[in-house]
């Protein structure tokens, strides 16, 4: 399963998505060696994105950046408008053991200094133009404790709490992640204008009280073992049988990167020849590796030599001798 389904409610203002990840997140997790807490946390993530990317019109890519001073240093989830994903994690050098039930705030959060940051990227940007980005901190007002903050302690809250933030939308997230699979679950207040004009308030209140309470049923198993077709009729049966529940066609999740050799003659002709002269001097060749998909990429001197002397990016870029 690596399918994502949209589905929209006829007797209340709300959609909804679900998303299961197989083969697509073991694309991601076996090209890594993450501790199981650091996996488990960029796996919600990775589903987080895909729901987020499902619910906005944008021909482009979604990013999510969540960096602190913690044991994690910066996560990045990317999810393009074809449902193409990538994610990596930067973990903190001086952090030696995290225990495998470490939440978000003990990796995220250390100090109060954990942000989230989700930006909208799109692909006919002018390089003029600033994507929008949205940016919240990973902390909230104690329910308890008034005057002070809490630490967000899951994915799904951090979520939320950006969409309450940052786009005023009313959305509920459930995410599960295991070795093997990840699942989401989302659902959102439809705006009480334009095409939800139909409901009157009675009802719009009424009927997304009634979605949450079914949303609220479901489990972690439930969104690691369960397609997403069956957990729309299994949720929703009553719903649908008695308001009608409209579902689109599946659309395809998959894991993709776009790292290339010709990105990495950009980045080299960025350096400058000073920088990348002492380099290969030191190390005879430029070599790095993508953080995403673990692709090793080697310039020697006279492969740098040509991007310098290109004129256009691609003239930059000829097959290597070897490796890539």
């Amino acid at each position: 399963m690596n399918e994502l389904l949209v589905f929209v409610c006829n007797g209340a203002p709300v959609r909804g998505e679900f998303v299961s990840l197989g083969s697509t997140w073991q694309s991601i997790v076996e090209r890594r060696n993450d501790p199981p807490a650091v996996q488990k946390l960029m796996g919600e993530f990775v589903a987080a994105a895909t729901l987020l990317t499902a619910t906005i019109k944008l021909n482009g890519t979604l990013i999510i950046q969540a960096q602190s001073k913690g044991p994690i240093q910066l996560l990045v989830v990317e999810c393009t408008s074809q449902l193409e994903v990538r994610a990596t994690v930067k973990l903190n050098p001086d952090v030696t053991e995290i225990p495998d039930n470490a939440t978000l705030a003990e990796l995220l959060d250390a100090e109060g200094s954990g942000r989230l940051a989700i930006t909208l990227d799109p692909i006919d940007r002018q390089a003029s133009q600033i994507p929008y980005q949205g940016i919240v901190a990973l902390n909230r007002p104690s329910a308890t404790h008034p005057g002070l903050l809490e630490p967000i302690e899951t994915v799904s809250e951090a979520i939320m709490l950006y969409m309450q933030n940052s786009e005023q939308l009313e959305t509920h997230v459930w995410l599960a992640c295991n070795s093997e699979t990840v699942g989401g679950f989302l659902l959102q207040r439809l705006p009480d204008s334009g095409g939800s004009s139909q409901y009157d308030p009675e009802m719009m209140s009424d009927g997304w009280q009634r979605i949450q309470m079914l949303g609220n049923t479901i489990t972690k198993d439930e969104l690691l073992t369960v397609s997403p077709e069956t957990l729309l009729r299994r949720l929703f049966l009553e719903e649908s049988s008695r308001y009608g529940v409209h579902s689109f066609p599946t659309r395809l999740v998959k894991f993709s990167c776009r790292c290339s050799r010709q990105r990495v003659a950009d980045v080299i002709r960025m350096l400058g020849h000073d920088e990348v002269d002492s380099i290969l001097a030191e190390q005879g060749v430029v070599e790095t590796t993508c953080d995403f998909c673990g692709m090793q990429y080697r310039f020697d001197a006279v492969d740098c030599k040509q991007a310098f002397a290109s004129s256009t990016l691609s003239d930059a870029v000829r097959p290597p001798s070897k490796g890539h």
